[in-house]
């Protein structure tokens, strides 16, 4: 579906029968809001996500009766059109306003790099309202990390593909051209606000809100180290923020759904069920705290404020 120069794809649930029942205890988070009031879902995809993979996570959340609302930002805006982030962020505002969603509980679901750094701009439209959204939590999915030479070509030769006598030159050369446009960014930007150099061009540490959190995340990620993922949500600990995470051991990036299926399923929509059952208020223990933790299995719903390692043999 399109919207002015915005393509995003929205799906809206059945209506469900008030007599019905939930048929796994994952689903009670649809039953425990006002029915007329579906939490809505917006899933912001990784640089250069096609909506074919985004929709299987969609699907998650479309089967227990959510709303959900599927977009990518174009990779020439996440890479070196950068100017036209904020322009996206604040249109995907003004669809939850178009659609009359502004009443129901909002959850973002991130993955990767460019997904955090689109979500960046859209809580900063958010803060830009006059009235707040209804937001209950963010989920982040190998998300967010900083800025590296290696993991900017690796993501750019992921989003090429083809043989790699083509896209090994493609890419070294496309990564020197981009990094040359960020490094002219960040010092026009310095000089600019008179601010010392920012080499991170995602900023959420100090994001004002404090709905809760969701990290998903593994130690093999070869494109977000998973030191700045737990760096950056301690950081947000520390802010008052109620902070969970899961942490894998042998999943690749934005891959922790396949390889983890039911874990998966059972992590995210626990987290929904928690932030819609307003459970879990107080801030959460630092991850410092619980990085040695180790649950081999995750039966039960994971719960919010506990750090859990999977690992498999």
């Amino acid at each position: 579906m399109a919207d002015d120069d915005l393509e995003y794809y929205i799906k809206f649930p059945s209506p469900t029968p008030k007599d019905s029942t939930p048929t796994s205890e994952t689903e009670e988070f649809v039953f425990v809001y006002d029915e007329d009031k579906l939490p809505v879902v917006m899933l912001l995809g990784w640089a250069g996500c096609q909506d074919r993979y985004l929709s299987k996570y969609s699907a998650i959340y479309e089967e227990r009766g959510c709303i959900t609302v599927r977009y990518t930002a174009p990779v020439e805006c996440l890479f070196w059109r950068r100017s036209r982030m904020h322009q996206l962020g604040k249109r995907l505002v003004e669809l939850i306003t178009d659609m009359s969603l502004e009443e129901h509980p909002i959850f973002f679901h991130v993955f990767s790099n460019g997904g955090a750094f689109l979500y960046q701009h859209v809580s900063q439209a958010i803060q830009m309202r006059s009235k707040p959204l209804k937001v209950k939590g963010v989920i982040f999915d190998s998300a967010p990390g900083k800025r590296r030479l290696m993991s900017l070509f690796r993501a750019v030769t992921a989003i090429i593909g083809g043989p790699a006598f083509v896209n090994i030159p493609a890419a070294i050369v496309i990564t020197g051209f981009l990094m040359l446009v960020w490094l002219f960014e960040v010092l026009a930007r310095s000089l600019k606000e008179r601010k010392p150099l920012q080499t991170d061009p995602i900023d959420l540490v100090e994001e004002p809100f404090t709905w809760p959190q969701l990290f998903l995340y593994s130690t093999t990620d070869k494109l977000i180290r998973y030191e700045d993922v737990e760096k950056f949500a301690e950081r947000r600990c520390q802010r008052g923020v109620n902070v969970s995470a899961v942490r894998f051991d042998d999943s690749p990036h934005v891959k922790h759904f396949s390889v983890h299926r039911e874990i998966y399923i059972n992590a995210v929509c626990s987290f929904l069920h928690s932030c819609l059952s307003e459970v879990g208020e107080s801030p959460m223990k630092k991850l410092e705290q619980l990085k040695d933790e180790t649950k081999p299995e995750l039966t039960p719903p994971v719960s919010p404020g506990t750090t859990n390692t999977v690992k498999t043999d």
